[in-house]
């Protein structure tokens, strides 16, 4: 049996042990016991992949100003608490945690590594929510904490899963739909139309300086960890990423109306990899897994440094690259049915109602739809995010991590679906 499973039947245990002790206590006339135990709690920290991003049904978030913050509008402010995008359907609440008995999710869509100890409403596009740690301090007062997992460093002060996926996306679309020779202007100005490579993601000087940020702040939450938890005893699971997008596409979505990515102008093709979700070019396609298994390099360099630092910390690395093989999109045809994945969807305004197909626009309609996910960026970041069967998915690989006696696994999906820990 794992030390964290071990772990979590031994506080569930001393909790019927407190109360039993109680009742002979009072039977006999003896002093009264010391407290009851707290109830066990699993907790999440970090950023969209934690906290359920993509798997809808999104809770109200409660803001820094101590008001719970429910769906406010598509045209609101993306600073807006509600858009950090809790769900219920997000991993944690889909493990199996034997012993634990109450679950509490702290993780927000865009989260950073200087959201742990400081408030995200105090960096330019943060969220208007209190610091992650503020938030942890409060579960600790009420619950012994003994699972925490942390999805952190995709997005940095050097980079963004965000900008990374809209960069890449909007090349693509203006290749598609635009000549070389023709004026093509979003809000920020022109949009290159050749593939993403590795530099366009991150550079070896950015994952450096984000591999810093996030040991500085994983260290913070272990200390803070140690300062609150009431029996010193709790499993931290490191989770890293897995890309929405396969290694190569299937081959159904090469060429459309006998054009490839790689000609001058491919509207119709454009179309289909949009309606199947994954409007990219094949070049950028192993940039990006590269770009996946930097930040799990990332991951795992950050519990490696911290393991020394913390010798006695129960710090276990969960490798997901792998959970979503044979199920990205594009990669079996009849994408996004199927996939593990959300497809990119955007708004023609703030309106809520999605683009599925692109077919018939022209390039001043697809100027202005791509416009409006860069003037509320909260119409389209669901995008290439797990929807709610990725994160069951990522869910059983929670559940492995839990129970395992490792330090480092790996959770894979085999052809015929079927998800293993280890």
């Amino acid at each position: 049996m794992g030390d964290a499973m071990v772990r979590f039947r031994r506080t569930a245990l001393a909790a019927s042990l407190t109360v039993a002790t109680a009742a002979l206590s009072a039977a006999v006339g003896l002093p009264a016991p010391a407290a009851a135990a707290l109830p066990t709690a699993a907790v999440a920290l970090g950023d969209s992949f934690i906290s359920g991003e993509g798997a809808g049904a999104y809770s109200p978030v409660v803001d820094v100003t101590g008001v719970a913050r429910s769906f406010p509008g598509w045209s609101a402010p993306n600073s807006n608490a509600y858009f950090c995008h809790r769900s219920p359907n997000a991993s944690l609440h889909q493990a199996d945690l034997p012993g634990i008995q109450a679950r509490f999710n702290l993780a927000c869509s865009g989260g950073q590594p200087y959201d742990i100890a400081a408030a995200s409403a105090t960096r330019t596009k943060g969220r208007q929510v209190a610091a992650q740690l503020d938030q942890l301090r409060a579960v600790g007062q009420s619950h012994d904490i003994d699972l925490v997992l942390i999805g952190l460093g995709s997005n940095n002060s050097s980079f963004t899963f965000g900008s990374v996926a809209e960069k890449c996306a909007n090349r693509f679309i203006a290749d598609a739909w635009t000549g070389w020779w023709e004026f093509w202007a979003y809000l920020g100005g022109p949009v290159e139309q050749e593939p993403c490579d590795d530099a366009d993601l991150a550079t070896a000087a950015q994952f450096g300086a984000a591999t810093a940020e996030t040991t500085a702040a994983v260290r913070q939450i272990l200390t803070t960890l140690d300062q609150i938890d009431v029996d010193g005893q709790h499993r931290i699971v490191f989770q890293d990423y897995t890309n929405p997008l396969p290694p190569e596409l299937a081959q159904v979505y090469w060429s459309e109306d006998d054009r490839d990515d790689t000609r001058d102008k491919f509207r119709a093709l454009g179309a289909e990899r949009y309606a199947a979700g994954c409007p990219i070019h094949r070049a950028s396609l192993a940039p990006g897994h590269r770009f996946s298994q930097g930040l799990g390099t990332l991951v795992n360099s950050v519990r490696t440094t911290l393991a020394a630092e913390f010798p006695a910390a129960d710090l276990v690395h969960l490798n997901v690259q792998r959970a979503f093989d044979g199920a990205r999109l594009c990669e079996q045809a009849g994408s996004p049915t199927g996939t593990l994945a959300t497809p990119i969807r955007l708004q023609d305004g703030p309106s809520g109602v999605f683009v599925t197909s692109l077919s018939g626009y022209d390039k001043l309609d697809i100027q202005r739809i791509a416009n409006t996910c860069g003037t509320y960026f909260q119409t389209c970041q669901e995008s290439w995010h797990p929807n709610a069967a990725g994160h069951q998915v990522l869910g059983r690989c929670l559940t492995g991590a839990a129970a395992t006696a490792s330090r480092a696994v790996s959770c894979v999906r085999a052809p015929d679906g079927t998800v293993s820990v280890g």
